[in-house]
Protein backbone atom coordinates (compact mmCIF):
# COMPACT_ATOMS: atom_id res chain seq x y z
CA UNK A 1 0.00 0.00 0.00
CA UNK A 2 1.51 3.56 -1.11
CA UNK A 3 1.72 6.03 1.36
CA UNK A 4 -1.46 7.88 -0.47
CA UNK A 5 -3.48 4.97 0.11
CA UNK A 6 -2.50 4.93 3.52
CA UNK A 7 -3.42 8.75 3.85
CA UNK A 8 -6.80 8.04 1.89
CA UNK A 9 -7.66 4.85 4.53
CA UNK A 10 -6.88 6.90 7.54
CA UNK A 11 -9.12 10.00 6.13
CA UNK A 12 -11.97 7.55 5.33
CA UNK A 13 -12.21 5.68 8.86
CA UNK A 14 -12.11 9.31 10.40
CA UNK A 15 -14.80 10.65 8.43
CA UNK A 16 -16.69 7.46 9.03
CA UNK A 17 -15.94 8.16 12.57
CA UNK A 18 -17.76 11.96 11.94
CA UNK A 19 -20.49 10.56 10.32
CA UNK A 20 -21.29 8.07 13.38
CA UNK A 21 -21.59 10.70 15.79
CA UNK A 22 -23.58 13.69 13.63
CA UNK A 23 -25.92 11.10 12.88
CA UNK A 24 -26.46 9.44 16.25
CA UNK A 25 -28.95 10.23 18.83
CA UNK A 26 -26.03 11.12 21.99
CA UNK A 27 -24.42 13.97 22.60
CA UNK A 28 -21.68 12.51 24.84
CA UNK A 29 -20.35 8.99 24.75
CA UNK A 30 -18.53 6.94 27.44
CA UNK A 31 -15.13 5.73 26.74
CA UNK A 32 -16.30 2.29 26.53
CA UNK A 33 -18.84 3.39 23.86
CA UNK A 34 -16.40 5.12 21.89
CA UNK A 35 -14.24 2.37 22.08
CA UNK A 36 -17.09 -0.19 21.04
CA UNK A 37 -17.21 1.97 17.92
CA UNK A 38 -13.86 1.93 16.99
CA UNK A 39 -14.03 -1.87 17.18
CA UNK A 40 -17.02 -2.42 14.78
CA UNK A 41 -15.27 0.13 12.52
CA UNK A 42 -12.30 -2.57 12.48
CA UNK A 43 -13.96 -5.68 12.22
CA UNK A 44 -16.02 -4.19 9.12
CA UNK A 45 -12.75 -3.42 7.78
CA UNK A 46 -11.19 -6.73 8.39
CA UNK A 47 -13.99 -8.64 6.52
CA UNK A 48 -13.33 -9.16 2.70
Amino acid sequence: MSEKEIQFARMAILYELRLIFANGEKKEYTKEELLELLDKIAMSKAEP
